[in-house]
């Protein structure tokens, strides 16, 4: 087969929405074939479909439905438990396939840098997150909840999604598929009051509409805002709002003018307010805060000035939730200040130029940002980079590679326990078979070895 007839074959790394967005483009294209393998090192895709989005949030899972029917096109792989730098190489990759499109997301969690931030008790939102969504890497790790506080730093959705879980009753989380370690854990917590601070004011609040309006409407608890804290000068608003911003506003202003119900919990939003110092005995006991106050850059931009007044707000857990980094692949490009896999217009670069055959896409690329639906134009982009590449003669397609079953002996001699996406179906079904007798959408195996097991039934099967 000569490099003009043979199909395009592209590896992408990893399978949450940014890499099957990628794959779903590179599927539709027409004037020649394409295979696209995709890899994941768990043995699950979806990424933080699975593993990010709050189990009280089943619409935005539906989303596994598109990529269901990529990934049943032909010329559509998955192989699940393959590690980049442990099962396989980047020059492995680069020797196996035309083009390798990294779309591994951003896993690591940034740190304050504040004294007290190693106390027992003091967490990342990413592994709460994790954990409370039965994510292997997390399903080990134990949150005390025994106290009546928790302090929420950050001023995001992942900040409104952690305060939430901490607020659901028994009843509105036993029907999703929140881990069982979680739902037990959060089931007998003590917390009562959950404080999420924000650095800047509420003009600049990172809400989604959609998340901050859930907050007003838990069964559990109420939400508190101090009309103080949305007393903004004049010349210290925004010049013009986005429409999101406004309506974070509004939404805001309705909740401080509410009189509290009388619920058992409840959410404190508070603004212009950072965190200086965790304090505690040999774990978290208290938050040292100061007030902020707005001023004008040099830009003319809006920034949070420490004014030196500060307070202690008690609490027996303290969740950081202000933003995710990108953590570095071995033989890949990374720009380290910004947690990120250098790039022009999604074609990785290192200090010489464009690396050859070499793309990115989602978070690792353009950073944290957006919601699921934003990964799809990133994707695009990157791919149309691709398939500019391909016409202009960029990518060398007169190598020899390995031919698609090739590929697979070479994976299965690495790692024996491959999990392709047949397998996947078969975890997929098991879970949904657990959770069906108890109403919920599924029980996830948590455990690395539960997944490979279940996957092992459709090899059976198979043979």
């Amino acid at each position: 087969m000569t490099e003009l007839d043979r199909p395009l074959r592209v590896a992408i790394i990893g399978s949450g929405p940014s890499g099957f967005y990628a794959a779903g483009h590179l599927l539709k294209q027409a004037g020649r074939p394409v295979e696209v393998d995709v890899y994941d090192r768990l043995p699950t895709p979806w990424g933080l479909v699975r593993g990010g989005v709050a189990p009280d949030h089943p619409k935005i899972k539906s989303v596994t439905r598109v990529y269901e029917k990529t990934a049943l096109q032909p010329g559509f792989r998955f192989f699940g438990n393959i590690e980049v730098g442990r099962d396989v190489s980047q020059e492995d990759l680069a020797a196996w396939y035309d083009a390798v499109l990294y779309a591994v997301g951003t896993s690591g969690d940034k740190k304050s840098g504040i004294p007290g931030e190693d106390l027992p008790g003091s967490v990342s939102a990413t592994e709460f997150v994790g954990w409370y969504n039965g994510h292997p890497d997390y399903r080990d790790l134990d949150f005390d909840l025994s106290g009546e506080r928790a302090v929420v730093i950050g001023n995001g959705n992942v900040a409104v999604d952690v305060a939430r879980m901490l607020t659901l009753t028994h009843d509105e989380l036993a029907v999703t598929d929140v881990a069982d370690h979680a739902l037990e854990v959060l089931d007998a917590s003590s917390i009562t009051e959950i404080v999420v601070l924000g650095r800047r004011g509420p003009e600049q609040a990172a809400f989604t509409n959609p998340e901050l309006l859930e907050l007003g409407e838990l069964l559990d608890a109420d939400v508190v805002v101090d009309p103080a804290d949305l007393d903004v000068p004049e010349e210290l608003r925004e010049d013009e709002l986005e429409p999101t911003a406004r309506r974070n506003v509004e939404i805001l202003r309705e909740y401080a003018q509410r009189a509290p119900s009388g619920k058992r919990k409840r959410v404190v939003l508070r603004f212009l307010s950072s965190p200086v110092e965790i304090l505690g005995d040999g774990r978290v006991e208290a938050v040292k805060v100061v007030r902020n106050e707005l001023v004008r850059d040099e830009r003319g931009g809006l920034r949070a000035k420490a004014t030196g007044e500060t307070e202690v707000i008690e609490a027996g857990i303290v969740l950081r939730a202000i933003g995710y980094t990108g953590t570095p692949l071995p033989g890949v490009p990374f720009d380290a200040a910004r947690g990120l896999i250098p790039h022009e217009d999604g074609r990785i670069v290192d200090d010489h130029g464009p690396v050859q055959g070499a793309y990115v896409a989602g978070w690792i690329k353009r950073g944290p940002s957006g919601v699921i639906g934003t990964n799809k134009k990133c994707a695009q982009e990157t791919v149309d980079a691709l398939l500019e590449d391909l016409e202009a003669g960029k990518l060398d397609l007169a190598a020899e590679r390995p031919t698609a079953e090739e590929v697979v002996e070479r994976l299965v001699e690495r790692q024996p326990h491959l999990v392709d996406y047949e397998g996947w179906q078969s975890i997929d079904r098991h879970e949904k078979g657990l959770g069906e007798p108890q109403g919920r959408p599924r029980v996830k195996l948590t455990r690395v070895q539960e997944l490979l097991d279940a996957a092992v039934a459709a090899a059976a099967a198979r043979d």
